[in-house]
């Protein structure tokens, strides 16, 4: 069998054995480097890091903070998709305002978040609504590009079609275009569930008003590195639910979309 033909047989058969042995040897060979080390100040073990959760939930409050946390990240992804998907068919659809103003929404991907957290406290101060401003700018600036792309990749044929059937603009934009680029967009939606996160310890990093990013930085002010890394399991776990939530959605919505790939796959 080639090399290429085993790759195909894993990915088909979804080989759920091998991604849980491949945790247990992570997890062991973990624990074994903390043993010797002997310190949980620098490296704290698994065991270590689970036998910490009882005062996370109990003193830290874990799930008053991790609902923080999911609020901030919900209300964050529901204002970046407002804002991104006109802005992005504006500028798909207007092919001069488009070409006119690409550069600049290509650039902005660039640009460093952490370093204008500075800037969000000067405009909205240091509450919750600074930490919603920045986390959905976080997501926009990631998700305009892809959505204009997502525009200026559907089809000719099938607005040529709708013309011919006689619908007007707004009614092709309705009904091709919303769909086709909502249905592309959801993986990358889904794809930067994991970098939302990421922006979420950074906002919560400012004054101390909840959310498992505080409870991190506290933890490591602390030098309870065993509580840090248990935040950081939690938050990897939570990410992962989400992920499969927000495909599950996806599935339900978009049957087509998914039929089309076990149709390619075959």
């Amino acid at each position: 069998m080639s090399i290429f033909g085993l790759r195909a047989h894993i990915n088909e058969e979804k080989n759920v054995t091998f991604q849980i042995l491949g945790w247990i040897s992570f997890l062991v060979a973990w624990q074994i480097v903390a043993f010797v080390v002997n310190s949980n100040a620098i490296i704290p073990g698994p065991i270590a890091i689970v036998s910490s959760l009882p005062g996370l939930y109990s003193q830290d409050l874990l799930l008053k903070n991790l609902a923080f946390s999911l609020r901030l990240n919900l209300l964050a992804y529901v204002e970046a998709i407002a804002v991104a998907l006109p802005i992005g068919f504006i500028l798909g659809l207007y092919t001069p305002i488009g070409a006119f103003l690409r550069g600049i929404t290509d650039s902005i991907r660039y640009i460093p978040l952490t370093a204008v957290t500075g800037i969000f406290i000067a405009w909205f101060g240091i509450y919750f609504n600074m930490k919603l401003q920045f986390l959905s700018f976080g997501i926009f600036i990631y998700l305009l590009p892809i959505v204009i792309e997502r525009v200026a990749e559907v089809e000719d044929v099938y607005v040529q079609t709708a013309e011919t059937l006689g619908a007007s603009m707004w009614q092709t934009i309705r009904h091709v275009f919303l769909p086709a680029v909502l249905s592309r967009i959801s993986a990358s939606i889904i794809i930067i569930t994991a970098v939302s996160w990421t922006y979420i310890i950074v906002a919560e990093g400012v004054n101390n008003e909840g959310g498992i990013g505080s409870m991190i930085y506290r933890a490591q002010r602390q030098s309870r590195l065993d509580k840090a890394f248990a935040c950081l399991f939690v938050i990897i776990v939570v990410g992962m639910l989400q992920d499969k939530i927000f495909t599950f959605i996806d599935k339900k919505m978009w049957k087509y979309k998914y039929i089309q790939q076990e149709g390619n796959k075959q």
